[in-house]
This record gives structure tokens, sequence and C-alpha cells, in this order.
């Protein structure tokens, strides 16, 4: 029997893990639905039986096990385990997949201490592992050598990347905008790249109906509910990380929603388990080029709107994710805010000068959020906050060029000139 079943976000309706994983069912059979430029309806959230685990970890056990190894805690995954290690899966495997290890950084600015989730520095140097990583281990478990996802990116470069680890075949769809940084990323490790010629909203719904007939393992976000499940597992570095004090306020970057809602989930298990008492308010930050959550948060509907923004990694006109997104900042008290592309610049400067990270534009809107709610909104002097950082600034070239200087070019003796 499974330690794991299924559970429909919408009806309730729940299913075991054969029913779904078995048939390749990834949305609710009762109510699931994937139409193009609509979020989905039938996400499936995974449930574990939160009293058993308790008599597997005390709280005081759990925070003494390695950041970055979600598999030192098998129980909290919906990976198929016999006698506490995963089936199918070597143990040489995991050691290819380890994240980063310290990803909490401490930092001041304008006088104030803050705490940085630094994700540039995985494996593939986005947030976007910590989804793949899991999706993978459950395609090696299924035996399918042919994963496919759609991205901006970061989500493309991350699945490329750990499939060359393990030799399977990617198959990555991107738009026609993509960075051109991740672009190379993805081609370096190998995968097969489909380059439409529109959105990002257009290659999801491409790959939809490409993996759906070719029986491709679909790692599409969202759709695909290991990808809202693998992302939990920052919540736990977190936990670790501080030695069970979590902050008062997340900053999270939204775009498809799926990042915010991993980590609600994340979060709410440790109220569960009953080793955290409330959660921490998690606050959704949106460019006001791409801010369906905030709209939808505003008005209960639903409105699809096309998006443009220079944070390419939530640029969504229709967030695939967006009612467990809404759901995950109104439970926690949260609530949401939008910043603007300069703005967003600002802000990665600033990280870059201050902290000393370089961060992708969508990784700095979660400290641009920041800044906005500080000079609008009291948020006390002693009040910890977690800054999320989805991803390196490597990756996009382009907006790094757009705030730094052009070098002037000087010969040996003109240089001499000017500094002596």
């Amino acid at each position: 029997m499974s330690h794991y079943f299924y559970q429909c976000f919408d009806c309730k309706n729940e299913y075991t893990s054969e029913e779904i994983e078995g048939k390749k069912i990834y949305l609710c059979p009762h109510c699931g639905e994937a139409k193009k430029n609509m979020p989905l309806k039938g996400v499936l959230k995974i449930i574990y039986d939160y009293e058993f685990i308790k008599t597997q970890y005390s709280k005081n056990d759990f925070l003494k096990l390695p950041v970055g190894e979600f598999w030192a805690y098998p129980y909290l995954w919906s990976l198929n385990i016999t006698a506490n290690k995963f089936d199918n899966i070597p143990t040489s495997y995991f050691a290819k997949i380890v994240l980063n290890s310290r990803p909490i950084v401490e930092g001041e600015i304008d006088r104030r201490k803050l705490y940085f989730l630094d994700e540039t520095r995985n494996p593939t140097l986005s947030f976007k592992d910590r989804a793949t990583n899991l999706v993978v281990l459950k395609a090696i478990q299924l035996e399918n050598n042919e994963i496919a996802a759609s991205s901006t990116g970061n989500a493309g470069s991350s699945l490329a990347g750990i499939c060359s680890k393990f030799g399977l075949n990617s198959h990555i769809f991107v738009p026609r905008n993509i960075p051109e940084g991740k672009l190379i990323q993805i081609k370096s490790y190998g995968a097969t790249v489909y380059t439409v010629d529109g959105d990002y909203d257009m290659a999801f719904d491409l790959c939809q109906e490409i993996s759906q007939k070719k029986g491709w393992y679909n790692r599409n976000t969202a759709y695909n509910p290991l990808t809202i499940e693998g992302k939990k597992s920052a919540a736990y570095d977190i936990f670790i990380s501080l030695e069970g004090k979590l902050p008062e306020y997340i900053f999270v970057p939204v775009g498809d929603g799926v990042i915010i809602s991993g980590i609600y989930k994340g979060m709410s298990e440790l109220v569960e388990l009953g080793w955290i008492k409330k959660l921490p308010k998690i606050i959704g930050v949106q460019s006001e080029g791409s801010n369906a959550l905030i709209r939808y948060l505003e008005t209960n509907k639903f409105e699809y709107r096309p998006a443009s923004t220079i944070a390419d990694g939530i640029c969504s006109g229709a967030p695939r994710n967006l009612y467990m997104a809404a759901d995950a900042i109104k439970n926690s008290s949260g609530f949401g805010i939008e910043v603007t592309d300069r703005e967003i610049l600002e802000a990665q400067k600033t990280i870059a000068n201050s902290i000393g990270i370089l961060a992708e534009p969508a990784g700095a809107a979660s400290y641009a959020g920041y800044k906005k709610v500080i000079e609008t909104t009291n948020i006390n002097q002693t009040d910890d906050v977690i800054i999320l950082l989805t991803g390196s600034g490597l990756k996009d070239i382009q907006s790094l060029k757009s705030w730094n200087l052009t070098s002037d070019v000087k010969s040996y003796d003109e240089w001499k000139s000017v500094l002596l």
C-alpha cells in the first residue's frame, strides 16, 4: 500500500497513487480541465499519513537532516518506497542532484536585516531544480525515458540538465522571446528544443498536445502535480537552515503560481506535523505587465490578458496554478503586490551591489515587492523576512546590460595617463 494519495484541489475527490500514476493521469479524472489560455482545473494535491510520519521523525531529529537532500526524509515524498528506500533508484543517483546546502544568505539593506533564499547555486542555477529532481526520479520509477516541458527558460534548462545526468531524453517547448542565455543552456545539455512562434502560454498548450500523443512524461508546471510537490522542499530547507524559527514574511515571485503553492504546501505540512504553530505570511509579487494573480485576488475572476515583462520567469497571461496560488496567499494571511519592470531592474542592481548575488529579474521582483511594501505598509523592524531569489542573473544578460554602463576601452598608455 502506498504511503500517499492524490486529492483534487477543486472537487476534493481522492485517488490512489496507482489510479493516477499507473494510468498516466495528471489532472483530476472527475473535474480536471486544461483549456488554452486558462488556469488549470482539477490540479491534484498529494497527501500523506502525517500521524505516521510523526512516528518516524521528531522535530529535533528532522532539524538535524542535511539541507538540499530531500531524499533524507522519504515519507514526505511521492515516490515509491520499500523499507525506507526508493524503489528502482540507485543510491548513486542522489549525489548528482544535491542542491545548494547553504541556501539562506543573511544581508543588510537600508539598515534592515534580511534573509535571502539563494537558488542561484543549484545544479542548473535555479529554483526549478527542486521540482525537476522529483519529476525525473518519478519518471525513472515509471520507466519513462522521454520527458517534455514548456518553459520560459529555467524549467527547460533544469529538465535538460538533470535528464542529461541520467541518460534521459528531454523535449523543451519554448516561446520565441526566451532569453538567449537560457536557450543556449537548454541546448548545451543536449535537449531537443521546439521554439514556438508565440508566447509561453502557446508553448504550454503545444507541449500538452504533443506529449499526450507521443506518450512523453509531462513536466508541465502544475499540470504534473509533482512540480508543486517538489518545490515544497524549499519550505523544509528554510525550516532546517533557520533551526526551526520561520520568518514572519516570505516574498515570492509569481508567474504560473507553482512556486508559491509549493512553499505553502511545505509550510502547511510543518503545521500538520505540529512542528510550527502558524504559517508565515506569504506575499506574492508580480510584474504589472503580468499580473493575473493580483487581478484575481481583487475580483475573484480570471480574465486572460497577454503578458509582457522583462522578468520572463514570471511572464504568464494564464497562470496554470492560479487558484491554488491565490489560496496560498489567503490561507497564510498574505497578500499580492505588483511592481514595474523599472523597479525590478533597480532591485536586481541593489541585490548585486549590496548582497553579492546576481539574481535574474524574476527573482529580483521579490525584493522589489518587499521594498514597495515597506514604503507603504508597516513591517516591524524586528520582523524576519525571506526574499526568494529564483535563478541566476547570468541566464539573462540583456537585463544586466540595461543598467550596466558600457566599459571604456583605452590603450595601455592611455590608462596610465588617466590613473597615474
